[in-house]
């Protein structure tokens, strides 16, 4: 059974709840519709013109002041301590993450074979019939694994061409015995690289923010990980939908893997800039937790997934949280950073109110960085 894509209320409106339940009920994900050769799009997948063209898309060429719009790349080689790079590496960091938020990572240690791996991983598991992916399938937040298309809470809320399997791994752990068996060993083999990436990355931001090396791993703000596998099916209307809507991701950091098909775009000097996929590289992106305890040195720049008449595209993204410990502590920014002309830009919060309220927040609800502002 699929969702019907004309699900029509007794007196003759379009019932967004029941076509949405229709949806959820089959289990099948945005991939069992095109399995089933859905041709026109669900109502509810639908988005505003508005949304879709507003601000415009930077052409492949487009220049901002004369000068290209491109991602910043950084080479990490050599950079571990004492390399000899290192506070050039460094000095990059700071200058991408405070002025795109953004940047893509080549040499940065995680081998050919297992970016490969996982991105196969990620494939297999999606391509599975619908009976081998089903018991996963959950809107329960609770669960460290589960396999979920879209969580709509209101009418306005589009949903997204794509399906997702995530895995939580707090303080670095999770039971091998409930990842799905499809993609079980590259996801546990793919964690480990991410987790040794992470105490890399911990150190050059610290050092990037003017504090001590090993400052961001003491406060324990990016111990545990969400492992997001992600699958773009290919889109019969793109001009419709989005495969991501736009957002800035709500953790400390993100570490994102993608193919070679393309369709990531981030917003920069108020356009779309897409960001060509480099086979190997990473892209790391700044989280709206990372520009609060930064005080706004570091940013976090909204960004989208447009859909596609190609595909699939997968992709593999990294979201790094607070350890369980750090979860239960207040969080604000950090005061090394702080001075008589410099004051604090946000206010303490618990990390748990933070949670709770990005778990309900809708499309077009103020970000948490707004909420938090003075």
């Amino acid at each position: 059974m699929v969702a019907s894509t004309t699900t029509e209320s007794v007196n003759g409106h379009y019932d967004w709840a029941k076509a949405v339940k229709e949806f959820d009920d089959t289990k099948a994900g945005v991939k069992g519709l095109v399995d089933a050769g859905v041709a026109k799009l669900p109502r509810f997948f639908v988005h505003p013109p508005e949304v879709l063209k507003n601000p415009p898309t930077a052409p492949s060429n487009g220049t901002a002041g004369g000068a290209p719009l491109e991602l910043p790349t950084i080479d990490f080689q050599g950079v571990e301590k004492g390399g000899a790079r290192r506070s050039e590496v460094v000095e990059e960091i700071r200058k991408a993450s405070s002025e795109w938020g953004f940047f893509r990572m080549v040499n940065h240690g995680v081998p050919m074979s297992v970016l490969d791996a996982i991105l196969e991983a990620d494939r297999r598991f999606h391509e599975q019939p619908t009976e081998a992916k089903m018991d996963f399938y959950s809107f329960d937040s609770r669960k460290r694994v589960r396999f979920h298309s879209n969580e709509l809470f209101r009418e306005k809320d589009s949903a997204s061409w794509r399906d997702i399997l995530t895995c939580v791994f707090q303080d670095d752990k999770l039971d091998p015995e409930v990842i799905p068996q499809a993609c079980r060993k590259e996801v546990l083999e793919y964690v480990q690289w991410m987790i040794k990436l992470r105490e890399t990355m911990s150190e050059l931001l610290s050092e990037a923010l003017g504090l001590s090396s090993d400052y961001l791993s003491r406060i324990e703000c990016m111990k545990s990980q969400a492992l997001a596998s992600l699958y773009y099916p290919i889109c019969p209307e793109p001009h419709l939908t989005l495969g991501t809507p736009k957002h800035s991701d709500t953790t400390f950091l993100t570490l994102l893997l993608q193919d070679t098909t393309g369709g990531l775009q981030i917003l920069h000097q108020n356009q779309w800039v897409n960001v060509p996929p480099v086979r190997g590289a990473l892209i790391a992106n700044i989280g709206d937790l990372m520009q609060i305890i930064s005080n706004d040195k570091f940013i976090s720049v909204e960004h989208r997934v447009v859909a596609q008449p190609i595909g699939p595209r997968v992709s593999i993204a990294c979201f790094f949280t607070p350890s369980n410990a750090a979860v239960t502590k207040p969080f604000a920014p950090i005061k090394e950073l702080l001075w008589e002309n410099n004051p604090p830009i946000y206010r303490e919060f618990l990390m748990r109110d933070y949670i709770t309220y990005n778990k309900t927040r809708g499309h077009d609800d103020i970000s948490a960085l707004s909420l938090y502002k003075l």
